[in-house]
């Protein structure tokens, strides 16, 4: 569950559509390519993010992306992705329906969000970081010699 999903249960029971709909709660990791790769395509409408990571997961398992635009998603789908603002409804309906309906789109965006996902990799952040902490060091250094 995240920040007001009670409102999502309680529109779900109205709209009677629990039979359609189905909350998963916790997924092992080992369980994510599967759900990923068997879905028509991924929303993620979120306000904020610190990065991104699902979005990212499900570009690498050829999912296409619909998500916000907000805070660091944009840098994370790119143009692998369909964007909407996060207050936009009618922009990500549409986005929805245009994804769900038109086959050439969805292969469009598999094969985009697949290219996109290439360009990130833990052995990247990983040295990105450590160049980073070196920077930091080697600069805390000179200014103690000044």
């Amino acid at each position: 569950n995240g920040w007001k999903y009670e409102e999502v249960y309680r529109l779900v029971n109205e709209l009677k559509l629990n039979d359609k709909v189905r909350f998963l709660g916790y997924v092992r990791d080992e369980e994510l390519p599967a759900l990923y790769s068997s879905a028509e395509c991924f929303l993620y409408p979120s306000s904020y993010e610190g990065f991104g990571l699902p979005p990212l997961e499900a570009m690498a398992c050829g999912t296409p992306v619909i998500t916000s635009n907000a805070s660091s998603l944009p840098e994370v789908v790119g143009d692998g992705g369909l964007t909407h603002s996060p207050d936009d409804y009618r922009k990500l309906t549409a986005l929805i329906a245009q994804m769900l309906s038109e086959a050439g789109v969805r292969a469009h965006y598999r094969q985009a969000g697949l290219e996109r996902a290439r360009v990130f990799s833990w052995d990247r952040a990983a040295r990105e970081t450590q160049a980073l902490y070196d920077e930091v060091y080697v600069a805390r250094l000179r200014a103690r010699k000044q």
